[in-house]
């Protein structure tokens, strides 16, 4: 029987177990802490602290965070499987969570449609999208909306909950696909279907 050179095994003898390798990248890999940024950690809690606000993060099971000077590591002495997907999660979260407090996170949304608007009211978001009833939308703590004609514009330190805010604001209206109207993200192409053409009758 010939064997398949591109088999399974020779792939894994010939590179390795690539989550082994991405671990081990992960080892070597830092993170840099920017000057305006302060890191500290206690108790199994790391504490941000930047121009934007303050966040705060539990390390994952398995996983050992390292302070050095203006840089952090995040290593762990597991090989687990569970132990590589945490050391992964922690890095990301701990990268997020210092560009947050140092520069925050943005996403921006347009509304197209005629009659349709937008509007604050505190801090409470009234959007008006050819329903009965306007849609009042209330943000969590950590996120600022600001209205500008028709774009929104949505800030926060939390990468997640600024996408999670934008995604919850863009499904009260979709854009759809014939005339584009509803909202979308700030240079999203929305995919146009034709319209229906008019059937025509014989003489």
């Amino acid at each position: 029987m010939l064997r398949n050179k591109n088999s399974g095994a020779n792939i894994y003898l010939k590179l390795g177990n690539p989550l082994l390798n991405y671990m081990s990248r992960l080892n070597k890999k830092t993170i840099a802490i920017p000057s305006n940024v302060t890191l500290t950690q206690a108790d199994g809690v790391l504490s941000f602290k930047g121009p934007q606000g303050e966040r705060k993060l539990n390390v994952l099971p398995y996983i050992e965070v390292a302070l050095e000077a203006q840089t952090v590591r995040v290593s762990s002495p597991h090989n687990h499987k569970q132990a590589r997907i945490n050391q992964g999660t922690m890095w990301s979260l701990i990268r997020n969570a210092i560009e947050g407090v140092a520069n925050g996170f943005k996403k921006v949304l347009e509304i197209n449609g005629v009659g349709y608007r937008a509007a604050l009211e505190g801090k409470t978001l009234v959007l008006s999208l050819g329903f009965v009833n306007p849609i009042r939308f209330t943000p969590p703590e950590d996120i600022t909306l600001s209205v500008e004609k028709n774009i929104i514009r949505i800030s926060g330190i939390d990468k997640e909950s600024v996408g999670q805010t934008a995604a919850e604001i863009r499904g009260f209206k979709r854009p759809e696909p014939y005339k584009g109207k509803g909202i979308r993200y700030e240079g999203e192409v929305v995919r146009r279907k034709a319209g229906k053409k008019a059937a025509t009758t014989g003489s």
